[in-house]
């Protein structure tokens, strides 16, 4: 039963920061991100907050060197905030090692990096079965039925470098899902892409929410923020919405 956020009960509720990231898939809240070199002291990320719920896509816009690809490494816990904290489903994973932040991100969190996810060496499934072999006890779906979500399943024994940029970009979503993430982070999924794949690859990402994932997607795409339920524009290390 939801609680009224008229009654005391519900405003605590709605004031208390644990409890809405709680409610969330993915929080974020009063971000920071410093970086040092020699004397110089660079600011990417002032005191951003955010949150992602389940079902919901939000794109995060913004010039070069906004601080968006710092914020997503942030959410994934692929980096450290130097202030503020991270949750994913209530849990937090900013400011812990390294070795729980993988273990967190590998359960709960799918990743798809600007520069791909795949190793070079391995071929297409075998990269997908390398994601599932970091959750084992936890549900995944099969590789072979993953590459058929993806279009994949006749190109499932090539290398990474026998793709073409579409196809590297679905190989990469499908180790992105090899988790069943209740969150994925995608960094300029579609960069690269034609129109028509492009397409196909915000298709996809937008099933993904209907099933219940968070989706966050940094992007420079008119086509990925058209989709998007809600976008955030980062500028200068500060977030704004731009279409709550």
């Amino acid at each position: 039963m939801l609680s009224d956020p008229q009654s005391p009960a519900g405003a605590a509720r709605a004031s208390d920061p644990e409890a809405e990231a709680a409610e969330s898939a993915l929080s974020a809240r009063e971000l920071y991100r410093f970086f040092r070199s020699g004397e110089e002291e660079t600011l990417a990320l002032r005191g951003v907050s955010l949150r992602v719920g389940r079902g919901e896509t939000v794109a995060v816009v913004g010039p070069s060197g906004a601080g968006k690809s710092t914020l997503l490494s942030c959410l994934a816990g692929l980096d450290e905030p130097s202030g503020g904290e991270v949750r994913v489903g209530g849990v937090r994973i900013s400011h812990r090692p390294e070795t729980e932040r993988a273990r967190l991100r590998a359960r709960h969190i799918g990743v798809l990096l600007q520069t791909r996810n795949l190793v070079a060496h391995l071929s297409v499934r075998d990269n997908v079965r390398l994601a599932h072999s970091a959750v084992r006890g936890h549900p995944a779906v099969p590789a072979q039925d993953l590459l058929e979500q993806v279009g994949l399943a006749q190109r499932s024994h090539v290398l990474p470098r026998q793709l073409s940029g579409g196809e590297l970009a679905r190989a990469g979503l499908a180790v992105a899902l090899a988790n069943s993430p209740g969150v994925l982070l995608a960094d300029e999924p579609t960069g690269e892409l034609d129109g028509d794949t492009e397409r196909v690859i915000l298709q996809m990402l937008r099933d993904r929410a209907s099933a219940g994932c968070a989706v966050l997607i940094v992007t420079h795409s008119a086509e990925a923020v058209r989709v998007a339920d809600r976008v955030i524009a980062l500028d200068d290390g500060k977030a704004s919405d731009v279409r709550p």
